[in-house]
């Protein structure tokens, strides 16, 4: 491929993105030159797409959930087939000391906040930031590693054992699908799901949950109180908008603890005074350590999750635009984009 012909996708303003032509990269000390195969559009790729992302400003370059192979660069055999790791910490700071990098204090986080993303033809990270992929999991599964990792890390924050517990799920696109799957894993007893849409809640009961409910129902959260038996022991809000905060501190009252695993767009309010003297506990969740990254993979070649049922779209690089927009719709839960 002459330098001239690599592309790269720019998102230049609110719901406005293309693709340019770049010089093709080449590997610096410690790097490695990873050719794009698959990348994953997620929900904070859509608030970021259209400038309601709180931490992503515009113009950026996109695509974090990236699987590829690698052409060329150090510790790395070219051929192997790779996913990024997209977090970029500073290894020094005193979260990254104690092995919590993902919240590193001077953190940059590729395909976000970095000057290139992994929806080009080719992209270069640190060569300890290639993952390996084991054979066992597929090219389209491979794309489902980073967005698995997300569930896996608020799973361990509110377990990491969930063996006998009650867990509902607020949102059914693919955090909250994935989280579904791993609470399940995790050992948790009962799970109810909630969505707006019909058709995501159908894919949730496929997919493994005991009961599935109408998010905009009045009596939703009565409903699922009554259908795990009291408060659930955990609930993942993996929309994080006040309506479901509020949904999630009703359904965790008594004693129960909410995950904000949604990237919130706007602050929310909270009854400060149900939580403290109901003895709920909010904790946020912030991506994923490498053990996270790790457990997404072992689950992936162990078939726990079918990629099939969880991408619903893919396009190609020229149609960025296109798979943008039918990631915003609402219809799709996993969108795609090949090289």
């Amino acid at each position: 491929m002459k330098a001239h012909t690599a592309r790269q996708a720019v998102v230049t303003a609110p719901g406005r993105v293309e693709v340019r032509p770049v010089a093709v990269p080449s590997a610096g000390p410690g790097e490695v030159v990873i050719r794009m195969r698959l990348v994953g559009i997620c929900g904070s790729d859509v608030h970021a797409f259209h400038a309601r992302h709180p931490f992503v400003p515009l113009p950026y370059h996109p695509g974090h959930e990236i699987y590829g192979v690698v052409e060329s660069g150090e510790g790395l055999t070219p051929g192997s087939r790779v996913v990024v790791e997209p977090i970029l910490a500073c290894g020094d700071c005193k979260y990254c000391r104690d092995g919590r990098y993902n919240l590193c204090a001077t953190m940059t986080f590729f395909g976000c906040t970095t000057p290139d993303g992994g929806l080009a033809d080719y992209l270069v990270v640190p060569a300890h930031r290639a993952v390996p992929v084991p054979d066992e999991v597929g090219d389209l599964a491979a794309v489902l590693v980073e967005p698995l990792s997300t569930p896996v890390h608020a799973v361990r924050l509110a377990g990491p054992d969930l063996t006998g517990k009650t867990v509902a799920v607020l949102g059914a696109g693919t955090i909250g699908l994935l989280t579904l799957i791993a609470a399940r894993h995790a050992g948790a007893a009962r799970i109810a799901v909630s969505d707006l849409s019909p058709h995501k809640r159908e894919l949730a009961k496929e997919l493994g949950a005991d009961s599935v409910h109408d998010a905009a129902s009045p009596a939703m959260v009565q409903d699922i109180r009554d259908d795990l038996g009291t408060s659930a022991d955990v609930v993942f809000d993996c929309v994080a908008v006040q309506a479901t905060v509020d949904q999630a501190v009703a359904i965790a009252v008594k004693g129960g603890t909410v995950m904000i695993v949604g990237v919130p767009a706007a602050p929310v309010t909270v009854p400060l005074p149900q939580i403290q003297d109901l003895q709920v506990r909010i904790q946020g969740s912030a991506t994923y350590t490498r053990g996270d990254i790790e457990q997404a993979v072992a689950l992936l070649a162990a078939g726990a999750v079918d990629p099939g049922r969880i991408i619903t779209a893919r396009y190609p690089l020229d149609e960025v635009e296109q798979a943008f927009a039918a990631a915003s719709s609402g219809g799709n839960v996993k969108v795609v984009v090949s090289a």
